[in-house]
């Protein structure tokens, strides 16, 4: 988490805290860590971050969730903008299971601003269109 007390932070500024958090490694036989990294700019300007877990059994968890779980924790939960990144440095558009997540957290997520791969900026309602909510 970093605290930034400007009201512009870009996302280039969220792929350079994504990307520097990413460390992949083994953790285990079974599982591996940080192959992807995640940062989340909330309303009050924090940034959170966070890696994917992946694990044999498909219980891991994306750095989305990873990110958005530390958000939380902090005791936030309004979305304004977030962003993905894997070991190469490509932008990644999240999954489904992670637009559906960010979108429960707080009813103004659906508005969060996603960047799906370099210059492309969309909105969680963009990514959900037929949204059940």
């Amino acid at each position: 988490m970093m605290d930034i007390n400007r009201t512009d932070i870009t996302f280039q500024e969220l792929y350079n805290k994504a990307k520097s958090i990413i460390n992949p490694r083994k953790l285990s036989e079974y599982a591996e860590a940080g192959g992807v990294g995640a940062a989340i700019l909330t309303e009050s300007k924090m940034v959170y971050t966070g890696v994917c877990i992946d694990t044999a059994c498909s219980m891991g968890l994306c750095a989305e969730h990873a990110a958005a779980a530390a958000m939380v924790t902090a005791g936030e939960n309004r979305v304004v903008r977030m962003i993905a990144v894997n070991w190469d440095g490509k932008i990644l558009p999240p999954c489904g299971r992670c637009r559906e997540y960010i979108s429960q957290l707080h009813k103004d997520n659906i508005n969060a601003e996603v960047m799906v791969k370099e210059d492309v900026i969309v909105t969680i309602r963009e990514l959900l269109p037929y949204n059940w909510q």
